[in-house]
């Protein structure tokens, strides 16, 4: 890290902890209608949010089960120095429901598209929470000139695991996929919603809550407001799409894995910054020690696994979330809003 860029983060934690601007900057309405929907090709129209003025452009794009509302504490202050967007992936939110199958790659091409189809321009700087750093990482192999840089938020990293790790995760990913055909099929007959299934999520589910509630961590979320809640709630108990769009997606990730090691590319010297969350259990004072030391153990083999993320360019650093589960830009979206900003150079 620079000398410059090194001042830039201390001057920016100085005035974000001081200022406590992240949770201030709620003004989630705006995430409870469609906003700008532009042609991605294929008859898909993806919905954007896009605010601020500058370059680069940050464009966001949220985990699996989620949608722009993901980055509710975070695109309101970013954008603050610069022009952002946040989009709804084919079939989530407000966007139309795109072609199958769902993999990384054809939702890299469509971003492309429609970036380029409404006049947002580059270069990008590409935020990319959980499944959706996959999606960034296809967007910056298959079209780099464009990149300014990247930042992984808790990125998954089933291109780096053993081949123990990526058969466990075809296991969980096929009981997954089996619980959410089971409530898109509820969804789409009308019928009473299945219970979430108990696995395959960053958190567990309230005994027998409604399958609908299952798409970011859990609805309601605490962070947004009733009317946010409402609307998503709402598109979660009967848009069809949206059950088909993630049910895909989830099974093309062991295919996304594959691709991204088959089309590494460097990125020079570009920018990446990796933050990585190191509480996944959410423990405390009170976790039974041998429970939190295996907690702990998880942890540092997810840092180590993440860090190997550094080698894609000669300007990257990794960041810690030490309190932070999952949802790093809900926990504690003051490190990631830094994050950027130290990237952005401002």
């Amino acid at each position: 890290m620079t000398m410059r860029r090194f001042a830039v983060l201390c001057m920016t934690l100085v005035l974000v902890l001081s200022c406590g601007v992240a949770r201030a900057a709620r003004g989630d309405a705006v995430y409870t209608r469609p906003g700008r929907l532009i042609g991605a090709g294929n008859g898909v129209r993806l919905n954007f949010y896009c605010m601020g003025k500058g370059s680069p452009t940050v464009i966001f794009d949220a985990g699996w089960e989620d949608w722009s509302p993901s980055w509710v504490l975070i695109q309101p202050v970013i954008a603050r120095y610069t022009r952002t967007c946040t989009y709804d992936r084919a079939g989530s939110g407000f966007s139309t429901a795109g072609p199958m199958p769902r993999t990384s790659v054809e939702i890299a091409r469509e971003l492309h598209a429609a970036l380029h189809a409404g006049g947002i321009a580059g270069p990008y700087l590409l935020v990319g929470h959980s499944f959706g750093s996959y999606n960034i990482r296809a967007f910056a192999d298959l079209y780099m000139p464009e990149v300014y840089g990247m930042a992984l938020v808790d990125g998954e990293s089933g291109d780096l695991v053993s081949a123990k790790e990526e058969a466990q995760n075809r296991q969980t990913f096929t009981k997954t996929v089996a619980g959410l055909a089971a409530c898109r099929s509820a969804v789409a007959a009308h019928r009473p919603l299945p219970s979430i299934p108990a696995m395959g999520h960053s958190y567990t589910p309230p005994p027998h809550e409604p399958c609908s509630h299952q798409f970011f961590r859990g609805l309601p979320m605490p962070e947004w407001s009733a009317q946010l809640n409402a609307v998503v709630l709402h598109i979660a108990s009967s848009r069809v799409p949206l059950y088909d769009a993630v049910i895909s997606e989830m099974q093309q990730m062991p295919a996304d894995a594959r691709w991204l090691v088959a089309h590494r590319r460097s990125f020079g010297d570009r920018p990446i910054v990796v933050l990585t969350a190191q509480n996944h259990s959410y423990d405390t004072a009170r976790t039974p020690l041998a429970l939190h030391r295996a907690h702990l153990r998880v942890e540092q083999q997810r840092a180590q696994t993440q860090r190997k993320y550094l080698l894609l360019s000669t300007d990257a650093k990794q960041i810690f979330a030490m309190n932070s589960g999952h949802y790093i830009q809900l926990d504690d979206p003051q490190l990631v809003i830094i994050a950027i900003r130290s990237e952005l150079r401002l």
